[in-house]
C-alpha cells in the first residue's frame, strides 16, 4: 500500500490523539479544530479498513491493532521532529521555546535562579516555566523538560541525572525549648512530624555499619515543599529538608539541625524528556547548564 502526504499527516495526528488522550487535546497541540482531528482519524480507518479507537462520550482507548499501529506512527513523529531539531542544530545562535515544569520550592530555590543565568547566555531561547507539585503528564501537557525527583517510568521518557541533593533534620529552636533536642535515632518516633505528603513516612538514618528506621507521625500534612519548610520554621515539628532550603535558615537561626553524625539517603534530582527532544540543542544547552550550576551551588553552598 502506498501511504500519501495525506495519509502521513493523518498518521501524525492519530499519534498526538493517543498521547493527549483526547482529540480537544490533540487539535490544541496541533493547532487544529476537533473537527480536523476527528477527520483525520475517519479517514484513517477507512484507508485501512479497521477500528483504531474505541470512542465513548467522554473517553477514547486504542484497540489492539490500533496500540500496533500507534507504535509505528509515533515513530514517524519522533523522526519528523527530529529532523526539525538537527535543523535547528545548525543555526549559530539556539532559538526557540523550551516549556519547563518543576516542583515549586526546589524551582523558586535553584532552578529559577539557574534559568535567569541561562537566560543571560541563551536570550533567543524563550522559557516557559511551570512551577507545580503535582507530576504532570509530560506528552499531555507538551513539556520539554520536567525536573523531579525519580526517573518515573512513564512509556516512551527519557531521564538524566542533574544532581544529588544532601538533607538533614530540622527543628525550630522554639520546637526543641518545648520538646527537646534528640540525641538517638530512638528518640525520634516521640517527637511530633511535619509530613510531606510526597515522600515515604519512614526515615532510614545510618552510622557506619547500622542503619535505624523511624516511623513519622505529625498533625500537619502538606504536599509543598516550602509550606513544610515554613510549619517547621513555626515550631510544628521536625522534618527532612534539603540542605540548600535548610542551610540558609540555620544560618539565619530559624532552623536547628540534629543528629548530624547519621546520614540519609540523598535526594537525586532528574531532568525527563520526551525522546523526541533528545536531539535537541537547546535542551542539551539546557541540561548541561543545570548539571554544572547544580554543581558549583551545592559545592559552594
Amino acid at each position: 500500500m502506498i501511504v500519501s502526504f495525506e495519509q502521513l499527516k493523518s498518521m501524525v495526528v492519530f499519534a498526538q490523539v493517543v498521547e493527549q488522550g483526547t482529540l480537544s487535546g490533540a487539535a490544541k497541540q496541533l493547532g487544529l479544530s476537533r473537527a480536523v482531528i476527528s477527520y483525520h482519524i475517519k479517514k484513517l480507518e477507512q484507508q485501512l479498513a479497521i477500528t483504531l479507537l474505541n470512542r465513548s462520550t467522554r473517553t477514547i482507548s486504542l484497540t489492539e491493532a490500533g496500540n500496533d499501529y500507534y507504535q509505528h506512527c509515533r515513530v514517524i513523529a519522533q523522526q519528523a521532529m527530529a529532523a526539525n531539531q538537527q535543523i535547528e542544530n545548525l543555526k549559530t545562535d539556539p532559538v526557540g521555546r523550551l516549556k519547563i515544569t518543576c516542583p515549586v520550592n526546589v524551582g523558586l530555590q535553584t532552578i529559577v535562579p539557574a534559568l535567569n543565568e541561562f537566560r543571560g547566555l541563551y536570550p533567543k531561547i524563550e522559557l516557559d516555566v511551570m512551577l507545580t507539585d503535582e507530576v504532570v503528564n509530560i506528552l499531555q501537557q507538551g513539556i520539554d523538560l520536567a525536573i523531579r525527583g525519580a526517573p518515573l517510568p512513564d512509556s516512551g521518557l527519557q531521564a538524566t541525572k542533574l544532581s544529588t541533593l544532601k538533607t538533614c533534620l530540622c527543628g525550630a529552636p522554639s520546637y526543641f525549648e518545648k520538646r527537646g533536642i534528640p540525641q538517638k535515632p530512638s528518640d525520634l518516633s516521640h517527637h511530633e512530624w511535619v509530613i510531606y505528603k510526597l515522600t515515604a513516612n519512614n526515615l532510614e538514618l545510618t552510622k557506619g555499619s547500622r542503619s535505624y528506621t523511624i516511623s513519622v507521625k505529625g498533625s500537619i500534612e502538606t504536599n509543598n515543599a516550602a509550606a513544610r519548610t515554613a510549619f517547621v520554621e513555626g515550631g510544628h515539628g521536625l522534618a527532612r529538608i534539603p540542605m540548600y532550603d535548610a542551610i540558609p535558615k540555620i544560618r539565619q537561626g530559624t532552623l536547628m539541625s540534629v543528629l548530624d553524625d547519621y546520614t540519609m539517603k540523598d535526594i537525586n534530582v532528574y531532568g525527563v524528556f520526551p525522546p523526541g527532544s533528545a536531539s535537541s540543542k537547546k535542551l542539551r544547552l539546557l541540561l548541561d547548564f543545570l548539571k554544572s550550576y547544580f554543581n558549583k551551588v551545592l559545592v559552594e553552598d
